[in-house]
C-alpha cells in the first residue's frame, strides 16, 4: 500500500486527536472528549495536518508499524480495521463516496468535542469529565 493509500484510510472520525489520559498503576488509556489545538470541530480533521508533528511534541503518525500498539484506536478505525484484516464499514467514505457518513453514523467525536485551547488545565479539566466506566460524559 502505497502512503497516498494509507493515508486516505483515515475516516475523519477525530478520536486520534482527542487528548488522552494515561492511568500509571494500570497503564489503561482514556480517551477524553478535548481536542488537539489543530483539530477542526466541524471536520474532525487536523487543520495543519502536514506540520502536525512539528507542532504537537505528542502527536503520533499512525504507521502500519504502530497501528497494532495503539489498543487505544477504536474498533471502527479503518487502519486498525486493514492491520487485522477486516474490511472498512460501509459507512467509510472509501466504500460510500460520502466523508460525512462517518459523522451520520454517529462514529465521530463531532459535536463532542471541547477545544484544547478554551481549558486552562486540560488534564484537570478532561479529569473531572471523565467517567471511568463509559468515558466522557
Amino acid at each position: 500500500m502505497s502512503n497516498d493509500e494509507w493515508e486516505s484510510l483515515c475516516d475523519g472520525c477525530g478520536l486520534c486527536c482527542m487528548v488522552k489520559l494515561q492511568d500509571e498503576d494500570t497503564d489503561e488509556v482514556f480517551i477524553t472528549n478535548v481536542g488537539c489545538r489543530y483539530l477542526d470541530v466541524k471536520s474532525c480533521r487536523c487543520k495543519d495536518y502536514e506540520s502536525r508533528q512539528k507542532n504537537v511534541k505528542d502527536c503520533i503518525a499512525l504507521t502500519p508499524e504502530k497501528v497494532e500498539t495503539l489498543d487505544w484506536l477504536p474498533e471502527t478505525c479503518a487502519y486498525r480495521l486493514i492491520d487485522e484484516g477486516k474490511d472498512l464499514y460501509d459507512w467509510h467514505y472509501l466504500i460510500s463516496n460520502d466523508k460525512q457518513a462517518v459523522h451520520k453514523a454517529g462514529i465521530s467525536k463531532k459535536g463532542m468535542i471541547v477545544p484544547e485551547d478554551y481549558i486552562t488545565n486540560v488534564e484537570e479539566y478532561a479529569l473531572d469529565c471523565l467517567d471511568p466506566i463509559e468515558g466522557p460524559k
